[in-house]
């Protein structure tokens, strides 16, 4: 399961957060719990909230329904050092 999902983040996913200098981590996946960690520009950035809720959980609850359930963010905001402004 991890593989497919670490495909969906590869082709649809990463390409826009690099955009902005970022990245995301697959730290774990429990309990149809994936634990997510924001990297590079998206440490600390404002709207990295909405991004993960509104953005990558909502593709990746819906791409694998009864599966991926919630997105659990273990991302340290408060180190960021280069957030996209």
């Amino acid at each position: 399961m991890l593989n497919k999902i670490e495909k969906v983040l590869d082709e649809q996913i990463r390409p826009a957060l690099s955009s902005h200098g970022g990245d995301i981590e697959v730290i774990d996946f429990d309990n149809n719990k994936l634990f997510v960690k924001l990297t590079g520009g998206c440490q600390g950035c404002s709207s990295s909230k909405a991004t993960l809720k509104d953005g990558i959980e909502r593709l990746l609850t819906q791409r694998f329904p009864g599966i991926i359930d919630e997105l659990v963010d273990l991302t340290d905001h408060a180190a960021g050092e280069n957030p996209f402004m």
